[in-house]
């Protein structure tokens, strides 16, 4: 199992106590300092069944730097998805948080308790 946090996040800290607590075996991957590839985005993109806009934190300073919000700037449309996950992947503080993927493939951005019951052992 694999968890994508970063430790500032309350989301990622509750997320990383839930692993503890159920004894789970798992990688942390500090994203922020080891920023995903075009290529990892495009297979964690797959596991969840999610668009890169899907997962991108539009709130954050460089979302509102680049217009992100801004849907004719940033068409949410499968002809700007390398344009999203190239974003991603340059400012990895865009990346929602945390993601996590069981070691059966199953990948979730967990940020709720019913997104945590899918990948948590015991959950």
């Amino acid at each position: 199992m694999e968890i994508w946090i970063n430790p500032r996040c309350s989301k990622c800290r509750v997320a990383v106590d839930l692993l503890d607590e159920a004894g789970a075996e798992y990688t942390v991957r500090r994203y922020l300092e080891e920023p995903p590839t075009v290529a990892e985005l495009e297979a964690v993109l797959g596991r969840l069944g999610l668009e890169p806009w899907d997962i991108t934190r539009t709130d954050e300073a460089v979302a509102k730097e680049l217009g992100m919000k801004d849907r004719q700037v940033w068409p949410r449309e499968a002809e700007s998805r390398g344009r999203w996950v190239a974003a991603l992947a340059e400012h990895p503080v865009l990346i929602q948080r945390p993601i996590i993927t069981a070691d059966d493939g199953t990948t979730v951005v967990g940020r709720t308790e019913e997104a945590l019951a899918k990948v948590v052992p015991g959950k």
